[in-house]
């Protein structure tokens, strides 16, 4: 697929990253040379330098026969413009534009073919929200997904001293609790994934990904780690769109608190929230923390623009006696190093966007991607087609599809019916498949065996 990423920032060189590793044909504009120039040395990928939206130099990266163009430059309007651009010159087929104004994504009618013709819009605020809300929802997990419409959820948590399943076989987990169905779809131990199966033993500190019905999502964490009670008392860090969203999210369930260092935009919070109380200070004051008793919080979001602060203010916030701490960290290097000490979540908001755009690039019938591991690796959701005889996969029971090393099917939606993918159960044509592929490189493998052969009429 020849592909047009424009911005080559954190989403776009991160994308162009994932891309350019699965034999697409790759070309990144933007104006900073430096960058461009990194990104070149380091992928097999094309670059032009220029202004993202000029038409010359669209059709310099190779407008005019593109598969798909994506913008991701840090302006909406040029974004926007962009996808206009090709659109009029070039009929590109795909056009992806990150938009961040709520301006923008308010106005009903506004992106669409006989206006600006984006075929797909991506927030990172919302994406990132409603990634935030999730793990609120669920005390106690790293990451929740979303499949089928939230009918499915993959869920990891880490196993910890004392709980039930902690030394036991995964085949024990079925035993114990005979009215659940789960699936452990992978287990990452001291940074190395492993396939498991009904005799793999967990241990403490294993991180653990596991696939379940919405529904029953509550009962399996508790087999693998102490259940945190409920969150109820939450103070957001930083008073910008995301931590603004957040607070409108949460305020009418949970007691939120709202620390923003500008007083304008104090006022705007305030006249703008609800329930949310609004604070004026910074969030690396002790002072201003322990007077907002902070040892009483359940939950600390540092949602500022700045990674320093974040970091402080969620080490500080802990110290102080917060239960739990959630920091966004722009510089992905920074993620592993903090995670799993005094932090308790730390969130890469490129990582949490990547997954909406890696959806629209898959081949077959694609519909959730979501990137794990700092993509290492990827959940897909996949739609089989066809027939036994055009399909490799439907008409099949689980154990009887070739899947690529490194993959596995943990869940199988039908309707509104979660089936957990057990050896016997037979996929039928228009199930949604929920796999997990912690080697990247067999993601074109997986990617095959959705697509239906010529026999399908």
């Amino acid at each position: 697929m020849k592909i047009i990423i424009l911005g080559a920032g954190q989403v776009g060189g991160t994308l162009a990253e994932h891309l350019a590793s699965e034999e697409n044909d790759i070309t990144v504009v933007d104006i900073d040379t430096k960058r461009l120039r990194e990104l070149h040395n380091r992928l097999d990928i094309r670059t032009v330098v220029g202004t993202a939206s000029y038409p010359m130099v669209l059709r310099q990266a190779g407008g005019e026969d593109a598969d798909m163009l994506i913008a991701v430059t840090n302006s909406d309007e040029v974004n926007m413009i962009a996808c206009q651009v090709a659109h009029t010159l070039f009929r590109t087929p795909t056009k992806i534009a990150r938009v961040r104004a709520t301006a923008y994504l308010t106005r009903k009618g506004l992106f669409s073919h006989d206006a600006i013709p984006v075929d797909v819009l991506i927030s990172p605020e919302q994406v990132v929200t409603d990634h935030i809300r999730r793990l609120i929802e669920y005390p106690g997990a790293l990451q929740v997904l979303d499949f089928a419409g939230s009918l499915a959820q993959l869920v990891a948590v880490k196993a910890y001293y004392g709980g039930p399943l902690v030394g036991q076989e995964l085949g024990f987990l079925r035993r114990h609790m005979p009215n659940v169905d789960t699936r452990v779809a992978a287990i990452y131990r001291r940074n190395r994934a492993l396939i498991p199966h009904g005799d793999t033993v967990i241990e403490a500190d294993d991180e653990v990904f596991f696939i379940a019905a919405r529904k029953d999502i509550r009962a399996v964490m508790s087999e693998l780690r102490k259940v945190d009670r409920d969150f109820r008392r939450v103070i957001i860090a930083g008073g910008g769109n995301i931590g603004e969203r957040l607070a409108e999210t949460l305020e009418h369930s949970h007691q939120v608190k709202i620390i923003e260092h500008e007083l304008e935009r104090c006022t705007v919070l305030s006249e703008r929230l609800d329930r949310t109380v609004v604070l004026h200070g910074s969030a690396t004051s002790k002072r201003l923390l322990l007077e907002e008793n902070i040892e009483d919080c359940d939950i600390f979001c540092a949602l500022t623009n700045d990674d320093e602060v974040n970091i402080m203010s969620s080490m500080l916030a802990k110290r102080l006696g917060a239960k739990k701490v959630l920091t966004l960290i722009n510089n992905a290097a920074y993620v592993d190093l903090v995670q799993g000490g005094e932090i308790d979540i730390a969130i890469s908001p490129q990582q949490a966007t990547i997954g909406g755009l890696l959806t629209h690039v898959r081949r077959g019938d694609i519909v959730n991607v979501h990137s794990l591991r700092r993509g290492a690796a990827e959940a897909i959701e996949a739609i089989a087609h066809g027939d036994s005889r055009s399909s490799k996969v439907v008409g099949r029971t689980i154990d009887e599809i070739d899947l690529p090393n490194g993959t596995t099917i943990g869940a199988i939606v039908r309707g509104k019916e979660v089936l957990i993918a057990h050896d016997d159960v037979v996929v039928e044509s228009g199930d949604h498949v929920i796999l997990f592929v912690i080697d990247k490189r067999r993601i074109r493998d997986v990617e095959r065996l959705f697509q239906v052969g010529l026999t399908f009429f």
